[in-house]
């Protein structure tokens, strides 16, 4: 026996001629392809029965979905060439002349390219100057770029004209997981297959069908542990499926994936949310601290609850998702029972409560302490009334103890969703003034008590005293605007001037309306102001009735009126007259000096003008 021959019997008893699952299972032709990429199998075989084949194309999808195998089937229907068919087809069942080489990577015209180890112009700049010379024994000369989207600007910029127009010879294939990288310029010059991830039920389906293969048996949960926690990815679902046969000692059993995993069984997952659901905290963290000690992962735990949620809560609205063959006989059936009696509201502040406790628990250096605080919080939710109740329970609160609520819709003048008067909180005031005609008594929200003692309304105690008086008085929006200027105030006096239109005002009581696009804290904030520059609680609400115009709109207003009085004015009108083309822009009224103010006090009253009129003190700009 040769020394060559004892290497090779060796290396064959030692079991390193071993092929993975992922290699020794890849797909040869498009009849295998038709697991989960249905869609792009039909396109090209339509393109290729028509004879429309393109000079590019581009394979887009996650990883382990089988990008460079595509790439290579597509070179090998491309080149294929058998004694009685010599012609690009997809019909690949019988191997031709050169189908072998390709799907081994290793023929001399299927040149294959990693773009992560050749990003730069150089490699793109060799392509180009071997596309002018023919294949040396295939049908086309076929480059398959891997990773395309790791090539730099400069090598994309470079490829783009003979990607263009290729020779008649050039075929071009390219595969990346980052489609948002490749500059558009060169994917519109592509056709374009996005392969989808493959289902669970399909993954199992694959596994199950390799395992009868290699006579290995398989329990039906362990394979759909492994088809979850592929992905949608069939390589990775495949190493997952050697690393568990290799475990389990040639059986792949539910338990040695879970333990390999790292994963939490999925009924106790189920009990694990019961237990929230029903509020049970001491029997939750001891369902957990069960799973922890079993050797679950405290972030799988929390992701696994996550995915049951989203399970009950899609089984609300497509029951037939109860079909999937990846979900356990426990999900399916405890799922569609906790669809029937939990109410979406709850199953959504699960959902976004265990969102915000995965990356806390992932980045907390005690990670079980964390998802153990995460499920604290949960279960005390479970008491919590759902947002409807909450309101509905507080307005049945509100009228048994008599205090009355308008039920009038809130006007629409400012935002964009619907408003509800503002309201500071007050520790005394005087009764509100009525909005509308009110019979005489007591219509304030207090209640009227035999003795005079101070009476609480809810936790704010309220004691008969007179209205305090205000430090400043404050009349009319422009005296607002001017106290916010005062104070240096400019956001406030800004908001004001652009968005508040006064409905009413009196001492410690403001109606307004809002124009469109007003803050939704602008009412609060003035409140608050308010009571601040004056000394006094304010009542700011927003009010149905229309209410005087903003003071920008009312200067706007005053403007329009000074330039219309401007174009009538006879001299004016002769300046327009005289100069065609001009036009008045602005027309600003020139405080008097005291000379003047002086002149204008002995002027008879026969001679003062009306109001809007153009004065010689006026100063008009064209």
């Amino acid at each position: 026996m040769s020394d060559t021959e004892r290497q090779s019997q060796d290396a064959a008893s030692t079991g390193t001629g071993y092929r993975v699952l992922a290699r020794k299972y890849r797909p040869k032709d498009f009849t295998d392809l038709m697991v989960g990429q249905e869609p792009m199998v039909r396109t090209l075989t339509n393109a290729f029965e028509t004879g429309r084949i393109a000079q590019a194309y581009m394979l887009t999808g996650v990883r382990g979905v089988g990008k460079t195998t595509t790439a290579r089937i597509l070179a090998r229907a491309l080149n294929y060439k058998t004694a009685d068919i010599d012609k690009p087809t997809i019909d690949l069942r019988v191997p031709g002349e050169h189908c072998q080489a390709i799907m081994e990577g290793r023929h001399v015209d299927v040149i294959e390219m990693d773009a992560a180890s050749h990003t730069g112009i150089d490699d793109i700049r060799e392509i180009i100057e071997q596309v002018r010379y023919r294949p040396v024994s295939a049908r086309f000369k076929v480059y398959i770029i891997d990773e395309v989207h790791m090539l730099s600007t400069a090598a994309f910029n470079g490829l783009l004209k003979t990607l263009e127009e290729p020779p008649e010879h050039v075929k071009f294939i390219f595969a990346t997981t980052e489609i948002r990288k490749v500059p558009i310029t060169v994917l519109s010059r592509c056709q374009r297959f996005d392969l989808r991830r493959i289902s669970a039920s399909d993954l199992v389906g694959l596994f199950s069908t390799i395992a009868a293969k290699e006579g290995i048996e398989a329990e039906p949960d362990a394979l759909a542990m492994i088809a979850r926690a592929a992905e949608g990815s069939a390589r990775d679902g495949l190493s997952l499926m050697d690393q568990a046969i290799a475990h389990g000692g040639g059986v792949v059993q539910a338990e040695a994936v879970r333990g390999m995993l790292g994963l939490a069984d999925r009924a106790r997952i189920v009990d694990l949310f019961q237990h929230i659901v029903r509020g049970e905290v001491a029997s939750a963290l001891n369902e957990f601290q069960s799973q922890y000690e079993a050797g679950a992962n405290p972030v799988v735990v929390l992701t696994d609850l996550a995915d049951f949620t989203h399970l009950v809560t899609r089984l609300k609205y497509v029951p037939d998702a109860a079909n999937d063959p990846s979900l356990s006989e426990v999900e399916r059936t405890k799922a569609a029972e906790f669809a029937q009696g939990i109410a979406v509201t709850t199953l959504s502040r699960i959902w976004q409560m265990l969102l915000k406790g995965i990356p806390e628990t992932e980045n907390s250096s005690r990670t079980a302490g964390a998802a153990e605080m995460v499920l604290i919080r949960l279960a005390h939710a479970a008491h919590l009334p759902a947002p409807e109740d909450a309101a509905r329970r507080l307005a049945e609160f509100s009228n048994d103890d008599g205090v009355s609520r308008s039920s009038s819709p809130a006007p629409s003048g400012g935002g964009s969703g619907t408003r509800v008067p503002y309201q500071t909180n007050v520790t005394a005031r005087a009764p509100e003034p009525a909005l509308r005609p009110q019979p005489s008594g007591p219509t304030a929200m207090l209640r009227a008590v035999p003795n005079p003692e101070p009476q609480a309304i809810g936790r704010t105690e309220v004691r008969p005293a007179e209205a305090p008086k205000p430090l400043v008085r404050v009349n009319s929006i422009g005296d607002i605007v001017d106290l916010a200027g005062e104070k240096r105030d400019v956001k406030v006096k800004a908001l004001v001037r652009n968005f508040v239109r006064p409905v009413r005002i009196e001492p410690g009581r403001l109606d307004v309306n809002l124009t469109e696009g007003a803050p939704g804290t602008l009412l609060n904030e003035l409140a608050v102001k308010l009571k601040e520059w004056t000394g006094i609680h304010w009542i700011v609400s927003l009010s149905r009735e229309e209410g005087a115009p903003t003071m920008v709109e009312a200067e706007a207003r005053a403007q329009e009126q000074r330039v219309s009085d401007a174009r009538q004015d006879p001299d004016v009108a002769a300046i327009l007259a005289q100069f065609p083309g001009a036009k008045i822009i602005d027309v600003r009224v020139r405080a008097p000096t005291p000379e003047e103010e002086a002149e204008e006090v002995a002027l008879p009253a026969a001679a003062e003008s009306e109001e809007g009129d153009i004065l010689p003190g006026d100063d008009i700009e064209f």
